[in-house]
């Protein structure tokens, strides 16, 4: 299975600036329980004795949680002279807690890193480099190669692996296909045919809508796919790879088609709604559709069984190509700081394995990075998971790449803009004055980026 998921070539040397996620003021100390050195938060560490306590912090705790418990008990089972600590944290709440820790002590053994956070990480002198390690392991030239190189290229340009790959995600959309036949509409393959069905589906008073929007946290990705989508534009920079291309005016165009839907054929609630909050209203409501990704796919199978939903491929335009922003692929590192690297490094591999990637992946939905794992039955059982494995791999559809090789990238892609896209929904900020301000960011960070790497 190919998936061609590769980030920007960003050229080799990194000294990028330290995050500006990092707050500036006090920091928070984290509990004794959740530390996985001596309360250094950087430091070299060690290898350990291979045995001992190590911990883990998971980067999506609470939805993860319990398939990240098994694989530690199978972990345990098979190496009995080790014990994880495993400790959940939200995904909207991991880069700052890792940041935190990175500046104040208390950093783990272990984490979940995924593409979208690696660079600010990085920069900071956090992680742990692994291609030596992965070289002496039985995970050598067993993982997708597409996931490693774009988790390499999300490293800060130095041209080293700091996450092993599990999982690559991928834009769903999923609809209601008990509402969709009984309103008589065609599946919503097409931007026209989705925002028709958005118009039809509402009835406010009958508290059914046509669909969800992400208003809070992790709502900047969800429009830029929504957006480039729409446009048609294949490039997240223009053709001198200095000035991005997300306030282009097709782009702004799309926002404010997008963005016109709020309230219109969404419920007033999506304002402040997270990932987990949309689904759950989603599940448990009478909404035709809702954009989000592998991941929710076994969430949705729970609460509504395979009979009444689909999930399938973002919509084309109308020249039938389909465009979809990258979604980051998802990895373990090792900190650099950890006095046990020996036991957690036998943990990242262990849950890296075929068997283990494989059960972790059916749990979330997601396409597995092992290649054994990826060629398991369940995958063709799992249609979104096939479905999203099959257009990333036949030529249909065009990935725009995000930067994620900026070290602001997170930052300016959430806490700086996030609040503004709020204002875009309620009207108190137009849609392209909210690129502009997103755009004088970006072009800002890429030149400094430039400048560092000469």
């Amino acid at each position: 299975m190919k998936i061609s998921i590769l980030g920007r070539n960003t050229g080799r040397g990194r000294r990028g600036r330290t995050s500006a996620a990092v707050a500036l003021g006090a920091v928070l100390a984290l509990t004794a329980t959740a530390c996985g050195d001596d309360g250094s938060g950087s430091g070299e560490g060690a290898e350990g004795s291979g045995t001992g306590k190590i911990v883990f912090w998971d980067n999506n705790g609470g939805v993860r949680t319990d398939i990240w418990k098994e694989v530690i008990a199978d972990f345990e089972k098979a190496n009995p002279d080790i014990d994880v600590q495993y400790v959940g944290i939200a995904s909207t709440e991991y880069q700052s807690k890792v940041d935190t820790a990175i500046q104040g002590g208390g950093l783990p053994d272990v984490g979940g890193i995924s593409a979208s956070m690696l660079a600010g990480f990085a920069a900071q002198g956090a992680l742990e480099p692994l291609d030596e390690r992965l070289e002496g392991s039985s995970l050598n030239g067993k993982l997708n190669k597409d996931m490693i190189e774009s988790l390499r290229a999300a490293g800060g340009g130095d041209d080293q692996l700091y996450s092993v790959p599990t999982s690559a995600n991928n834009g769903v959309l999923y609809y209601r296909t008990d509402m969709f036949e009984k309103a008589g509409l065609e599946e919503p393959t097409t931007w026209d045919r989705f925002f028709e069905a958005a118009e039809k589906l509402t009835d406010k008073g009958s508290n059914r809508f046509g669909y969800t929007i992400r208003g809070g946290a992790g709502s900047i990705a969800q429009a830029l796919d929504a957006m480039y989508g729409q446009s048609g534009i294949t490039s997240f920079w223009d053709s001198t790879g200095k000035k991005t291309t997300v306030n282009d005016p097709k782009n702004v165009k799309a926002l404010e088609k997008y963005a016109a839907l709020f309230k219109k054929v969404t419920p007033a609630a999506d304002l402040n709604n997270d990932f987990t909050k949309m689904v759950a209203q989603w599940d448990s409501g009478e909404i035709g559709m809702l954009n989000h990704n592998l991941g929710s796919y076994q969430d949705h199978v729970k609460a509504l069984g395979v009979e009444k939903f689909r999930g399938i491929p973002q919509p084309v335009g109308p020249d039938g190509k389909r465009v979809q922003v990258s979604n980051p692929v998802d990895g373990i590192g090792l900190f650099k700081s950890s006095k046990n690297k020996d036991a957690a490094w036998k943990f990242i591999e262990f849950a890296a394995s075929a068997q283990s990637n494989s059960k972790f992946n059916e749990s979330a939905g997601q396409v597995p990075a092992h290649a054994d794992a990826a060629k398991d039955a369940w995958i063709a059982k799992a249609e979104p998971t096939k479905l999203a494995a099959d257009a990333l791999s036949d030529g249909s559809t065009t990935i725009v790449q995000l930067p994620y090789y900026l070290p602001d990238w997170n930052t300016i892609s959430k806490a700086d803009n996030e609040p503004n896209f709020q204002k875009v929904l309620l009207g108190d900020m137009s849609a392209k004055d909210f690129l502009d301000g997103i755009a004088e960011q970006l072009n800002a960070a890429q030149a400094e980026w430039d400048e560092q790497m000469g």
